[in-house]
């Protein structure tokens, strides 16, 4: 969904950074309207954030007559307000209410939620009246971004970096999305597991974590707490999600146990080792003449005994990772576990697969069975949420 992003640049040398911002914003179909300070004209050209957002970019207050009043427009028709850079200057004005240009004027006419991403010297940060100024205005309910730490343009190192113009991107998302799981803990799995045969070799499986990532970073936004139990995953954790790393299935099963108890949702996306060696060697196995026999024994089948387990206000949702007759396997995997839905992907489509960023599932409930259309992951995270939590099991 499109929003109406108003993006404030401040007189900054990190207001570079704001054209990627835009650029980025724009790419997800937001409309960006940039307000410049005086300042900010002298580090970034307002032609060049026209010519990425194509929408005009403001820095004058006044207007010729006959015109709409230009800060109550723009005030009005944000729904999110990013001032990204933020100088300790604006940020001082701000909570002192000032308002002596249109950037300052459109913030104080706007009831959108506004975000602020300050950017500085480490010692200007750090000053007594910068950190009150800062406190003001979240008491007031801004959203201060904490910046970055690292080398400065200054010539300093510590902390007053602008963040990268990826996590503030995410910092909006995250802000736009609808509340829906707020107060709701969500325990999400992901990742393989892995199950020692000795002390270098493992028994494992193709998974990347990147779907149970994705549905993990779309409940967050969404407003939940949310539990990422994940097994070993090069994914970055996402923004407000607390992560439990694990190895096995057995460590995966007492994870997810000691949150089961609590959970208003739970989705098991995690490809659970099925199976381990009986025996562990403690030294590396050598190779012989002879052929190498491995005795294996059953892990605990984890969506089942949640499924014995399940309290009537809990919502249970497995993955069925199938190599063939998807649905069929699919469907008894629904009725043997007790689970709320099943959610099944063919891992034997190689553009869909194990380590692919986009996917194609089917939900199954004991009523229907839905078919979402291939996503990129992060995107149909949000649909399989908007399905489950709809209650639409009757929709086919």
């Amino acid at each position: 969904m499109s929003a109406n992003i108003v993006l404030g640049v401040t007189g900054g040398i990190a207001a570079y950074k704001s054209v990627q911002i835009a650029s980025n914003l724009t790419k997800l179909n937001h409309n960006v309207y940039t307000i410049m300070t005086e300042s900010a004209v002298e580090f970034v050209s307002p032609l060049t954030f026209h010519s990425i957002t194509h929408l005009p970019v403001e820095n004058d207050l006044f207007t010729s007559s006959g015109e709409e009043v230009k800060h109550i427009d723009l005030a009005d028709k944000a729904d999110l307000f990013l001032i990204a850079p933020a100088t300790a200057n604006f940020i001082a004005k701000a909570a002192a209410g000032i308002a002596d240009d249109l950037l300052t004027t459109v913030l104080l006419a706007t009831q959108a939620p506004i975000m602020i991403a300050p950017s500085m010297n480490v010692h200007m940060f750090e000053n007594p009246i910068v950190q009150k100024n800062m406190k003001t205005l979240a008491d007031l309910g801004f959203n201060i971004i904490t910046p970055d730490s690292g080398y400065l343009a200054c010539g300093y190192t510590g902390k007053g970096r602008l963040p990268e113009p990826e996590r503030l991107v995410e910092e909006v998302k995250r802000k736009l999305s609808k509340k829906d799981l707020k107060n709701k803990k969500v325990v999400i799995t992901a990742g393989p597991t892995r199950e020692s045969l000795d002390p270098v070799r493992f028994l494992s499986n193709y998974s990347s974590g990147k779907m149970g990532y994705a549905l993990a970073k779309a409940a967050s936004y969404r407003g939940a707490e949310v539990k990422l139990i994940s097994g070993p995953s090069a994914v970055e954790v996402p923004l407000g999600v607390e992560l439990a790393q694990i190895e096995t299935a057995e460590e995966m099963k007492e994870a997810v146990f000691a949150e089961y108890k609590n959970a208003d949702l739970v989705i098991m996306a995690a490809a659970v080792s099925d199976y381990r060696p009986q025996e562990i060697m403690t030294e590396k196995i050598k190779k012989s003449g002879e052929n190498l026999v491995l005795k294996l024994e059953r892990t605990t089948d984890i969506l089942a005994e949640l499924g014995k387990n399940k309290k009537s206000s809990q919502l249970l949702v497995g993955f069925a990772a199938e190599s063939e007759n998807l649905l069929e396997n699919a469907q008894k995997k629904l009725s043997k576990k007790q689970a709320d839905y099943i959610i099944a992907n063919d891992i034997s489509n190689q553009s869909i697969g194990f380590g692919s960023d986009k996917n194609q599932v089917s939900i199954l409930s004991e009523e229907s069975i839905v078919k979402l259309p291939t996503a990129d992951k992060e995107k149909l995270a949000h649909q399989i949420l908007n399905y489950i939590l709809s209650g639409q099991k009757n929709q086919g």
